[in-house]
């Protein structure tokens, strides 16, 4: 088992990786929170493949349709209400179990239920174990954009299985290497003391991270995790540094929002906005073309869908609204060096001229 250790301004919580059965991930959960009372948030995926193993009773259960449709106020109140209605108190806890968004949903209600409950992450897609369930982010969507209603909210754990990964569809499996592809441009200004040297490892073991072998699967978890943990523990609240993260993040929530979250997966709009990052890098001259030709047979490696281009005055109306924007100018995270990145303000008018 691997045991990765997060310390945020609140509380230091553990988040544990391990090719174990289903059953005994099961067993470990519930005996983690000790009799009492909770209600599980699990995706509808997830519960068709793994109900009958997990044995959540009826009554606990909050089962959530998937899809980034689903991040929704109106999810948000059936869960508080479920939450009321088992008479959950302030020592109870609330499990999410499934990808990201019922992990940012669940986690949102756990933080306002109450000012404030437990809450335990079991991610069950490669995008949230590499992501969304380390660091505390919560949110829903709303009909201005994507994640502009939410709270930084620590887990008190999280269990990572890699065998979950086995029966996600090669859709969802996809998706999630595109936030792993994005870690390793931005390694070196993770200011990790360990220096992983994600983009060989991904070079030389992509064929093993495509059949997803277990451990290949495991260690490249841990070594996404420990880039996070580095950014998120020297910035929690996304004053500075954790903006990184967002890397290829502000083109690619525009994608899913002119498609309406539907046409698209997370991970390919990433992947997609990743590529524009280095366009307009090159355009900036902020990098050399020989970088630009690296990261490009990097993606080529993983055989991402391809996205229609769309023009780019809806795009830049769209990240306008972005949290990264004071209304007049967009900040972009674009590439300066191999596997540095850097922050620059672009106006609307130098993104139009990119098409």
């Amino acid at each position: 088992m691997i045991e990765v250790k997060i310390k945020s301004s609140e509380k230091k919580y553990p988040i544990f990786i391990e090719n174990e059965a289903i059953a005994d991930l099961r067993e470990k959960i519930f005996s983690s929170i000790n009799g009492r009372n909770y209600l599980v948030v699990i995706s509808q995926k997830v519960e068709k493949l793994y109900g009958k193993i997990l044995k959540i009773p009826k009554t606990n259960k909050f089962v959530l349709k998937d899809g980034e449709k689903e991040k929704t106020f109106k999810n948000y109140k059936k869960i508080l209400e479920h939450a009321l209605k088992l008479k959950l108190t302030r020592k109870s806890v609330i499990i999410a179990i499934g990808g990201g968004v019922a992990g940012d949903l669940a986690g949102f209600a756990a933080s306002t239920y109450m000012r404030g409950i437990d809450f335990i992450q079991v991610p069950t897609t490669l995008l949230a174990c590499v992501d969304s369930s380390v660091g505390g982010k919560t949110a829903i969507d709303t009909d201005f954009g994507k994640n502009l209603v939410g709270t930084f909210y620590q887990p008190k754990a999280v269990y990572i299985n890699p065998k979950f990964l086995k029966t996600l569809d090669d859709k969802q499996f996809k998706s999630g290497l595109g936030e792993v592809v994005k870690y390793s441009f931005i390694e070196k200004s993770c200011q990790c003391e360990i220096d992983y040297n994600l983009t060989n490892f991904l070079t030389e073991k992509f064929s093993e991270i495509l059949s997803r072998d277990e451990k290949t699967l495991a260690k490249l978890i841990e070594i996404c995790i420990n880039l996070k943990k580095s950014v998120v523990e020297k910035d929690e609240k996304e004053n500075n540094l954790r903006q990184i993260l967002n890397f290829g993040h502000t083109y690619a929530h525009a994608i899913e929002k002119i498609t309406n979250y539907k046409k698209y997966t997370h991970g390919e709009a990433v992947i997609e906005g990743i590529k524009f990052a280095f366009n307009l890098a090159l355009k900036k001259n902020l990098i050399d073309k020989n970088y630009k030709f690296f990261a490009d047979d990097v993606i080529k490696k993983f055989n991402f869908k391809q996205i229609c281009q769309y023009k780019l005055d809806k795009i830049a109306k769209i990240m306008l609204m972005d949290k990264k924007s004071d209304g007049k100018e967009i900040t972009f995270i674009l590439p300066s060096d191999y596997s540095v990145v850097k922050f620059l303000n672009i106006t609307p008018d130098e993104i139009i001229a990119c098409q």
